[in-house]
This record gives structure tokens, C-alpha cells and sequence, in this order.
């Protein structure tokens, strides 16, 4: 084989690695030729024996100018109900059942402790979005009325209040908050029951006070806030 044939080859299996590589995470960029995979921590799911069950929301956001093409999760649990937040639209489709982010939805279906998952987003380049068509004045199709406002920090041991709010002309209709941990493998049920948050609502503003424990040091851990806002009318 020619140097020529061989620089040939190698400069096809370096473009080749390059597209493959943001795969590397789970499914999340299986069927795209070119995709970025962005992966989320391994988020505590709350559990509970009451019904029903508590549910967890967390987002994972792609780079500008990126739409969500695919999801994917792994799961320290089988009992783990997972899912995501799409649109209304047709077809189902990147830019239309997605946007830039993408929120996570998670229940506990077991018994077991500190459940958690991570989640994966497969970002593509471009995004699309849904034809408006006309409506009549009693009868419209679904729109976005509300707007998610996130602020995630990182946790560290002992207390701190973590806050977010709705905009001016802004009120608040939803509020959450979720906890994840940056490791190789899902938390140990000690480290996520070391972390813990009372969230309360002001106005327009969601409030979480946020406890760690001496357990937390030298972990990468952090807080997501959810504040859904909708325009005043």
C-alpha cells in the first residue's frame, strides 16, 4: 500500500471517530451522522410509599444553535419510570416535538433506595418548528404558554439558599428541584440521603434550602431549580 493510499485511509477512520465519538454515551445519536452527545449527572429520584408518587423533572440543554434529536438514560433501577417533555406537532420530529432542551421526567416505582438516573441528549445542527395555521377564535392548537426558567449550582457541605424566579410580567405557575451527582457510577444511598432541600414558593420566586453533609467533599454535586412562568393576561 502507497503512503498516499494509507494517509487516505487514516484521514477516513479520523473523520469517522469524529462523528462516531459524541455517541459514546448510550443511544442518544444512534441514526445521525453528525451529533453531539451532551450527558446530564446521575440525578437522585425521590421515593415514597404514598400515591401518587413524587416526580422529578430535570433538563439537559444542547449547544446554541442545536436542536434534541435523541434521549437515551441508564438507570441504577428497573423501577424507575422515565420519559421526557415533547410538543404537539406532525410529525414527530427534532425542532418540532423538541427544542434546544430537553426535561426528563422521572417516578420511583419500587421499594429500593436512592434510586437515581443519567440522562443523555444527542444534539443536532439546525432546528425546525411547527407551520402555524390559522385558528378560529374559540378553538386554537397547542402553543407553549409557559416558559421554564432553570438555575442550577453546585452543592457543597453545609446550607445555602438556592432562588429562582419568573421575569417581570411574568407569574409563576410550576415550580421543582432536583439533585445530581457528577460520578462515574449512580450515588450510594448514603451520599444522595446526605443532601437534601426544603423548597418553598414566594411571588413569583422558587426558594430551595439546601442541606449537605461532610460526605459531599470531594463530590461534584449539584442543584437544578425549576421556575415555570407564564405571561401575565
Amino acid at each position: 500500500m502507497t503512503s498516499l493510499r494509507v494517509l487516505g485511509v487514516l484521514v477516513v477512520l479520523a473523520c469517522s471517530l469524529v462523528v462516531a465519538s459524541p455517541a459514546g454515551g448510550a443511544n442518544e445519536c444512534d441514526g445521525f451522522m453528525v451529533c453531539v452527545s451532551v450527558a446530564g449527572p446521575w440525578v437522585a429520584v425521590p421515593t415514597s410509599n404514598e400515591t401518587p408518587r413524587p416526580r422529578l423533572e430535570y433538563q439537559l440543554t444542547c449547544p446554541r444553535g442545536h436542536v434534541v434529536g435523541g434521549l437515551d438514560a441508564r438507570l441504577s433501577s428497573r423501577a424507575i419510570d422515565v420519559g421526557f417533555l415533547g410538543a404537539l406537532g406532525s410529525p414527530v420530529n427534532p425542532g418540532i416535538t423538541t427544542s434546544r432542551s430537553a426535561v426528563f421526567f422521572a417516578t420511583h416505582a419500587g421499594s429500593g433506595r436512592a434510586p437515581s438516573f443519567k440522562p443523555f441528549i444527542g444534539c443536532i445542527p439546525g432546528a425546525g418548528g411547527a407551520t402555524r395555521v390559522p385558528t378560529s377564535a374559540t378553538v386554537v392548537r397547542p402553543g407553549r404558554p409557559t416558559t421554564r426558567r432553570v438555575r442550577m449550582v453546585r452543592v457543597r457541605p453545609g446550607t445555602a439558599s438556592v432562588r429562582q424566579r419568573c421575569r417581570a410580567g411574568e407569574r409563576l405557575v410550576g415550580a421543582s428541584h432536583a439533585f445530581g451527582f457528577f460520578t462515574r457510577t449512580p450515588p450510594s444511598a448514603s451520599l444522595v440521603e446526605g443532601v437534601s432541600g426544603d423548597q418553598s414558593v414566594r411571588g413569583r420566586e422558587v426558594v430551595v434550602e439546601v442541606r449537605a453533609d461532610a460526605e459531599l467533599a470531594g463530590v461534584r454535586a449539584v442543584v437544578q431549580v425549576h421556575a415555570v412562568c407564564a405571561r401575565k393576561r
